[in-house]
């Protein structure tokens, strides 16, 4: 199966890690960011299938992380 079929594109977000280490909710960053908390889902859960560079900004902005921090090559 090709890696879009799967949904293994070999990238990992790391949201959930980041909001638990910094106290933060789901609900709490989607009101920082401007983006509904389904969306925020759909990320945290690596079922996305794009981002725009302007929600990627405002999620680090509001975690105060980098890009790296957030998305990560996932192990194979």
């Amino acid at each position: 199966m090709a890696p879009a079929d799967t949904g293994d594109d070999g990238i990992r977000c790391r949201l959930d890690e980041l909001l638990a280490e910094r106290g933060m909710t789901l609900t709490r960053l989607s009101e920082l960011v401007g983006v509904s908390v389904v969306n925020l889902s759909v990320l945290k859960n690596d079922r996305a299938r794009a981002i725009r560079f302007s929600t990627l900004q405002a999620i680090c902005d509001a975690l105060d992380c980098e890009v790296g921090e957030l998305l990560v090559r996932a192990q194979r």
